[in-house]
C-alpha cells in the first residue's frame, strides 16, 4: 500500500440513516439526500456520486497527460461513467465502465491519453484489481 507524503486535500463529510439517509460535507457545499438504487426516493445513491467523482477526477488526469504532450483538449471533452452495483454468490460488488468522448482527437492518441489517465487517476489507481473496469473511447 502507498503511504502519502503530503495530503493535498481531506474531503469531509457526515452521513446518516444509509442508502436511505443524508450526506452533508463539513464545509456546507455538499448537502444531498441518499435513497437505494432505482427506488423512488428523490434522493442520489453512492453508485451515482462515485461515478461522478471518477469521471471528474479521470479528465484532471487526461488533462495531465494532455499537458504533457502539449495536446489541446477539445472543450467537449466528457466522460461518461457508469458504475454498476450487483451481486455474486450472494456478496455485493461494483464494477465500471468509463467511455470518454475527445472529439477531433486522432483516435489513437485519444486511447493513449485515456491509459495514460487511467494509470495516474486516483479513483482508477483505488479500483485497480479489485473491480472489473472497462475503458473506451467514443
Amino acid at each position: 500500500m502507498t503511504k502519502i507524503d503530503k495530503v493535498l486535500y481531506t474531503g469531509r463529510t457526515h452521513t446518516t440513516g444509509g442508502r436511505d439517509g443524508a450526506s452533508r460535507s463539513t464545509d456546507g457545499r455538499l448537502d444531498i439526500k441518499l435513497s437505494p438504487p432505482g427506488s423512488a426516493g428523490a434522493g442520489t445513491n453512492p453508485e451515482q456520486l462515485f461515478a461522478a467523482g471518477w469521471s471528474a477526477c479521470f479528465i484532471g488526469a487526461i488533462g495531465l497527460a494532455a499537458g504533457k504532450r502539449k495536446v489541446a483538449l477539445p472543450a467537449d471533452l466528457a466522460v461518461d461513467t457508469q458504475v454498476d452495483l450487483g451481486t455474486k454468490d450472494g456478496a455485493y460488488f461494483l464494477q465500471a465502465r468509463l467511455c470518454v468522448s475527445l472529439p477531433g482527437l486522432d483516435r489513437e492518441l485519444a486511447q493513449s491519453l485515456v491509459n495514460e489517465a487511467h494509470q495516474t487517476c486516483p479513483y482508477s489507481k483505488a479500483t485497480r484489481g479489485n473491480i472489473n473496469v472497462d475503458l473506451s473511447v467514443v
